[in-house]
């Protein structure tokens, strides 16, 4: 996984007021909770005094207490309370959990996945979807990396073959482009790709393309988020949630603005997120063949020209990589 990136981690409904959640993610067992004024505490699901989950435990007065000792934690991963040493008792400094900054923006809890600092960097979101669009979410678990996973959504070339009979319909096999752009300050990927059935021309490169003008079919911003523009009133969007090097949790969402009476709208959002369950599984037995399970730029892979998207992800993925290793 790379470091020092916020990464959306669970949808914001599963965290309670008055309830921890333990879940893996980034291959480290957390707990999450909400505090009294609404934040979201997040701190490694360990007690460092005998190795309980605190995930466990409950909470009193917006302290974490451990079920074993009765230990209790602040949100900041200090200890409050040693009740074995009495409430004026002494508390060593070492004895405190460690924690992550986290937050709920976007439907989403982040998480930053690095050292804490001052002035964190910007959550960065997909502009086009804003308060004016209803979703729904579906989760699955995938059993594999979630770079391949990311990559399975980034391929415009296997459309016509695994998705035949649903959004691949047409036997539209070749694949003019893909036209990609990096933007490295907002670390978003923008494709730009067409399908169509094969006459005996060869597939258009990019240069041999318009510069497209309109909006980009495809956009990923790392290290976990990405976005389908469907229609002007419809999306899909997926957060790949990495648990561990193995093993990833999918939160797939349809955005729609199409249907807004309340009951029209829950029948809709319910039968969209069948639609993309439907399809999200055709995927899915096909990547978790793939080896190795993690994706790279030297995996002994050998790509054609409709493969940049992919080949722009694992670039920009290797350099963020060794900027996060500096």
């Amino acid at each position: 996984m790379i470091r020092d990136q916020w990464y959306a981690v669970l949808d914001a409904k599963e965290i309670r007021r008055s309830k921890l959640t333990g879940v893996k993610r980034l291959g480290e067992q957390l707990v999450f909770w909400r505090t009294a004024d609404g934040e979201i505490a997040c701190m490694r699901d360990l007690c460092p005094h005998r190795g309980v989950a605190l995930s466990a435990g409950k909470l009193i007065d917006d302290h974490l207490q451990c079920p074993f000792h009765g230990f209790e934690f602040a949100a900041s991963g200090e200890c409050t309370l040693i009740p074995s040493n009495g409430r004026g008792g002494p508390i060593p400094k070492a004895m405190r959990v460690a924690t992550y900054p986290a937050c709920e923006k976007y439907g989403f809890i982040w998480i930053w996945w690095g050292e804490w600092r001052d002035n964190l960097p910007e959550i960065h979101f997909f502009d086009s979807i804003d308060e004016s669009f209803e979703h729904s979410t579906i989760r699955d678990h995938w059993k594999t990396h979630y770079s391949r996973a990311i990559e399975n959504q980034l391929d415009v070339l296997h459309l016509p073959f695994i998705h035949r009979t649903t959004i691949g319909r047409g036997n539209l096999t070749v694949v003019d482009g893909p036209y990609t752009n990096l933007e490295p300050d907002k670390n978003i990927i923008q494709i730009w790709y067409s399908n169509r059935i094969d006459d005996g021309t060869p597939a258009l490169s990019p240069k041999e393309m318009p510069r497209p003008s309109g909006h980009p079919l495809i956009q990923f911003i790392f290290p976990n988020i990405w976005h389908n523009w469907l229609g002007d009133d419809l999306r899909a969007m997926i957060a790949f949630a990495p648990i561990d090097n193995d093993n990833t949790r999918m939160y797939i969402r349809f955005y729609q603005r199409v249907v807004k009476f309340p009951v029209l709208k829950s029948i809709f959002n319910a039968f969209s997120g069948i639609g993309n369950f439907i399809i999200e599984r055709q995927d899915r037995w096909v990547v978790l063949t793939q080896r190795p399970k993690r994706s790279g730029l030297r995996i002994g892979e050998r790509l054609v020209p409709g493969d940049r998207p992919v080949v722009l992800y694992r670039q920009r993925r290797e350099e963020l990589l060794a900027a996060a290793e500096k």
